[in-house]
């Protein structure tokens, strides 16, 4: 039996991780769990945040995963140390991976940040930021809206822009050079965000470079899938499964079209 690589979030954000891991790796088998009952993650406290996640974690361990990606910036802030702590299969988160990606891009030195209030007030890119480059300025915003639009499906609604312009207002005059989306639901919004910040701010997604990372490490431990069958992916949600399904399969297009899907709801 195919080992999956287990991916979570607080809701569907996290799809944005699982579109590029499918792209880049389409034989890797995908068990999604969304805890779109108890989303947003963003204005809850670290220790329940962790709470969650171990929850999540555990219920997914039961598949035999041989990765487990933590695919929201919350989550990674309060909980990575502490689950990878707790597992014997490598767990990667998206922070990192978001730093890295803005490292590479920005030409002047100035970065921003977007993210739920949890990530900003973790402090979690400005020190993975710092770590990677010591001299990089960083401007942070927290939008907690943002979450709300995309989990009730508004992302391509008439009032997406305008939200997304009061939500930017503090920082889409700051002299930065690239954004990064620090919470895997914005790329849902990637349009009104671009069309806010302008073109001279290029905005930076995890969702790549994770991907990348979930590659070499697989790759490295030599458990890249070599299997020619598609494999079949497993989606979990906690609330609303014909909300997350209609969002799921819009975002994922053809990704879940030509590959079977089995959807499930859990209660944890």
């Amino acid at each position: 039996m195919q080992q999956a690589i287990a991916i979570l979030d607080s809701g569907v954000g996290g799809l944005t991780v699982a579109k590029e891991v499918m792209r880049q790796l389409p034989r890797e088998k995908i068990i999604y769990f969304g805890d779109t009952a108890r989303a947003p993650y963003g204005p809850r406290t670290p220790e329940e945040v962790r709470v969650f996640t171990e929850q999540i974690v555990d219920y997914l361990i039961q598949y035999d995963p041989k990765m487990v990606v933590i695919a929201c910036n919350t989550a990674t802030a309060a909980a990575l140390d502490y689950i990878s702590s707790k597992v014997s299969v490598p767990v990667i988160g998206v922070i990192h991976p978001g730093a890295r990606a803005a490292i590479s891009a920005t030409k002047s030195g100035h970065v921003g940040v977007i993210g739920t209030v949890g990530t900003i007030s973790s402090g979690a890119y400005t020190a993975a930021l710092k770590q990677l480059s010591p001299y990089v300025e960083v401007r942070s915003q927290a939008c907690p809206q943002l979450v709300q639009l995309v989990e009730h499906g508004l992302y391509r609604s008439s009032q997406s822009l305008k939200v997304v312009e009061e939500s930017l207002n503090g920082i889409k005059d700051s002299p930065i050079d690239c954004l990064i989306l620090g919470c895997t639901h914005y790329p849902f919004l990637m349009e009104p965000i671009q069309q806010v910040m302008g073109p001279g701010v290029k905005l930076i997604s995890s969702a790549d470079e994770t991907a990348r990372e979930v590659s070499t490490i697989l790759y490295d431990k030599e458990q890249l899938a070599s299997n020619d069958e598609s494999p079949v992916h497993q989606f979990f949600c906690t609330g609303d499964p014909i909300m997350f399904q209609r969002i799921a399969t819009e975002w994922l297009g053809d990704h879940i079209t030509r590959t079977p899907v089995v959807w499930q709801i859990t209660k944890l």
